[in-house]
């Protein structure tokens, strides 16, 4: 593996200690591999500097090694956390991903982009699976979609939204919390509907009424704007003493505001988010958060585009409470 010449998958067998077929396999995302050997035939494939040569593969099986991923936003912070763990996912089965963003066109230019690429199946991110509810999806690509209602059209994979949320609100009533408000999501995000009815619902199930429900647009800054009512809440007749907020960066503006005003969190409020980012344990105090397993819900969603899944079959990723500082007892005064 000297010189000039382009390494080839037998070099890449002969340092793993595999069979060419075993390499080929790996190359072309076939789930007939065991884990450690394909660990350990993609570290050779590094280490060799070999490169799959994707013309090559799409004359070969009529697959072109990319995916697609259709998204109506890349700003919020849990389609970068999904697209990262479906690109993670995508590179493990040897494929690349392209991205198209759905814009003025709607979801079908971004689909004719997609094709252009010659991409194999498509996976559309949380959002953009509203914009496809009165839309006649493409018969000639595969599709599988992130966190929409169950549909006969296609697979889908999920979050169990509601299920979270209400574990957030069963552990603030557990504390003695009674009534307890939502900092919502958009009114179009399956998601942020999901997690309200899973605060309506634990509410209900405890025989409380709904605390007040402002709505945000999952950034910092609307869940500060939003903190700014929750806390006028929490002073006034309403007596609000613990909130759910639907995602992390909600909360953390939240917690400014909370701040700001001299209100203790958990001291005067209780506060729980939604996804558990990789900041939420470091955010002042430490949240208590629903965690999303964005690494489960990229590998099955590109597994169900890649393998195939039948259409209007659905898996549902369970979302576990993480408990830290920010939630306790409500103030006896």
């Amino acid at each position: 593996m000297t010189g000039q010449r382009r390494t080839s998958m037998a070099d890449v067998a002969e340092l793993a200690g595999v069979s060419a077929q075993t390499v080929s396999r790996v190359v072309n995302g076939s789930p007939r591999v065991d884990p450690a050997t394909r660990e350990r035939v993609e570290a050779a494939m590094a280490a060799s500097g070999y490169r799959v040569h994707r013309a090559a593969r799409a004359l070969r099986t009529g697959r072109t090694g990319v995916i697609g991923a259709v998204v109506s936003t890349l700003a919020t912070v849990g389609n970068s956390l999904l697209l990262q763990s479906v690109v993670d996912e995508a590179s493990v089965r040897g494929y690349a991903v392209a991205i198209a963003r759905i814009g003025a066109g709607g979801p079908a230019e971004a689909f004719d982009r997609l094709r252009e690429q010659g991409v194999d199946g498509a996976i559309v991110v949380n959002e953009a699976s509203a914009l496809l509810r009165d839309v006649a999806l493409p018969a000639d690509l595969r599709l599988v979609v992130v966190d929409s209602p169950p549909d006969e059209r296609y697979p889908g994979v999920a979050t169990a939204h509601a299920e979270g949320a209400a574990l957030a609100t069963a552990h603030l009533l557990d504390l003695g919390h009674r009534v307890i408000a939502h900092v919502a999501g958009p009114a179009s995000s399956y998601a942020a509907t999901e997690r309200e009815r899973g605060w309506r619902e634990a509410l209900a199930a405890a025989g409380c009424e709904p605390g007040p429900v402002m709505r945000g647009t999952w950034s910092s800054a609307s869940g500060f704007d939003a903190g700014q009512q929750v806390l006028d809440a929490v002073t006034g007749r309403a007596a609000v003493t613990g909130v759910v907020v639907a995602n992390d960066q909600m909360a953390l503006g939240m917690l400014r505001a909370a701040s700001e005003r001299g209100m203790s969190v958990p001291g005067r409020l209780s506060v729980v988010g939604f996804d558990d980012v990789d900041d939420a344990a470091n955010y002042t105090p430490a949240l208590t958060t629903v965690r999303q397993r964005f690494d489960v819900l990229g590998q099955r969603a590109v597994a169900a585009v890649i393998d195939g899944a039948d259409a209007g079959s659905r898996q549902v990723v369970d979302a576990p409470l993480v408990v830290r500082a920010s939630t306790a007892e409500p103030a006896t005064s």
